[in-house]
């Protein structure tokens, strides 16, 4: 970085220390008496974000209330954090080809971008609005298919319904 060598010689430091303490009483003195406060009181107070918001994770399920994911496994293909864990084997029904045994996602590695949701062929994986995390341990950010699919939040622990049914998705081929 190139400085001019006469700067301080001609406004020196005192002038800069001043427009600072200035600026930083203005800021004081405005958020002091301000009646309209920028913090929210959070617990009684949250912040609605809009309906674009990407939170927690949601796997949906079927009408039967098998999950809807069949084992693509494009959305870890795609996931650039490389945080999503799937082991697949064939279906007991013999015109579901596969089928999800573990389907992992760790949190602390995701960075909520939502590429898996966007790959997902059969709308098995989407990013809803929930954001409020907590956890002591590493393991408890390891969230697996049960949890993504019946956790209580989602229709008080029922699940989400794709939208999109078998029948429709072959006739639209998707």
């Amino acid at each position: 970085m190139l400085l001019n060598k006469d700067l301080y010689q001609h406004h020196g430091y005192l002038k800069g220390l001043y427009l600072a303490l200035k600026i930083t009483l203005i800021n004081l003195l405005r958020n002091l008496f301000k009646k309209e406060r920028l913090t929210l009181n959070y617990p009684e107070e949250k912040y609605q974000y809009s309906d674009r918001f990407k939170g927690l994770h949601i796997l949906t399920i079927k009408e039967d209330g098998s999950l809807r994911c069949t084992s693509c496994m494009l959305c870890a293909t795609n996931c650039p954090a490389q945080c999503i864990h799937i082991v697949a084997s064939n279906h007991d029904d013999p015109s579901v080809e596969k089928a999800p045994v573990s389907f992992e996602i760790e949190l602390l590695r995701c960075v909520f971008c939502g590429f898996c949701a966007e790959a997902c062929p059969v709308d098995a994986i989407r990013l809803g609005g929930e954001y409020e995390l907590a956890g002591h341990f590493e393991r408890d950010w390891i969230v697996d298919q049960h949890f993504l699919a019946y956790r209580k939040s989602l229709n008080e622990g029922k699940g989400v319904l794709s939208v999109v049914e078998d029948k429709n998705r072959m006739k639209l081929k998707l």
